[in-house]
């Protein structure tokens, strides 16, 4: 919220606006004020610890690589990796009469599915995996199911 309120000011002084009177008021008491003040010292520490825990969190991994499973129980939490989904997905599209080979990629909020068909229409091919995916997608039971896009071609040998 303060450093929003920050970019309005200095934009607003780039824009030829004079500055806001608290920032005018902050740069002087900054200005004026000797670098060993308490207040000074207590200002550093906070913002290198908010620094420290800002790093601490870009550096850890989380739970990014897994998709949340929805739960029988309200206590209990369960999550699916996305290569494991991924491939669940791809053992769904190889038995799709017609496709020779699939690449499933899975994301948070997308499923793209890329298919090289042998035989078969493309377009009845494209249905029937468009069908296929979206049944083992509702069986892995997502949270937030993502939204499924197939592409298919003619596989060249």
């Amino acid at each position: 919220m303060a450093a929003g309120a920050a970019l309005i000011d200095v934009v607003a002084v780039r824009a030829g606006r004079p500055a806001a009177a608290w920032r005018r008021h902050l740069s002087a008491e900054l200005g004026t004020r000797p670098v060993d003040d308490v207040w000074m010292l207590t200002g550093a520490a906070g913002a290198a610890a908010v620094g420290l825990w800002l790093i601490v969190l870009a550096l850890t991994p989380g739970l990014r690589r897994r998709l949340p499973l929805r739960s029988p129980a309200p206590g209990l939490r369960a999550s699916l990796d996305r290569d494991g989904a991924a491939d669940l997905l791809r053992d769904a599209a190889i038995q799709v009469p017609g496709v020779a080979t699939a690449r499933i990629r899975v994301r948070r909020h997308r499923i793209k599915a890329r298919a090289d068909v042998r035989f078969r229409d493309l377009q009845q091919v494209k249905d029937d995996l468009t069908a296929a995916l979206h049944e083992e997608r509702d069986r892995l039971a997502l949270i937030r199911p993502p939204r499924i896009v197939v592409r298919v071609r003619q596989h060249t040998d």
